[in-house]
């Protein structure tokens, strides 16, 4: 783990939602995850078996993670053993995200969304529904 101390004196969030995390201090494993499925619609309709995760690729293929196959040699010195900020003024955190005062050995943040439009028949077409990846 990291050696150097985080100081910081003043924080404001307005908003902290879906599956975020505002962490202050050091953390050996931080995992975030976050699932959406957005249907804009023109029309109000709303049926009861909505929601099937599974059925759309985009929640159940895996991600690429590249591998690192060149060698590297890292050394950092750190002059000073404090980290120091005035102030953090932070509009929202969202969908997986992290905020982390500290230091971290692992982090593994995941957010997934799909969104679908389906849109009302125009003249003589048939019903659209346009994804988006």
């Amino acid at each position: 783990m990291l050696s150097r101390t985080s100081i910081v004196d003043h924080i404001k969030i307005d908003t902290l939602i879906i599956s975020s995390v505002f962490e202050i201090g050091d953390s050996t494993f931080i995992q975030g995850f976050s699932r959406a499925l957005a249907v804009h619609r023109e029309a109000d309709t709303f049926f009861g078996n909505e929601g099937n995760f599974q059925a759309y690729p985009a929640f159940t293929k895996n991600i690429p993670f590249p591998l690192i196959e060149e060698n590297f040699f890292m050394q950092s010195i750190n002059l000073n053993p404090a980290i120091k900020v005035n102030n953090i003024d932070i509009n929202g955190v969202s969908a997986s995200s992290l905020i982390h005062i500290g230091s971290s050995y692992h982090v593994s943040m995941e957010a997934r969304v799909k969104h679908i439009r389906q849109l009302l028949p125009r003249d003589s077409e048939q019903s659209r529904e346009t994804e988006i990846y």
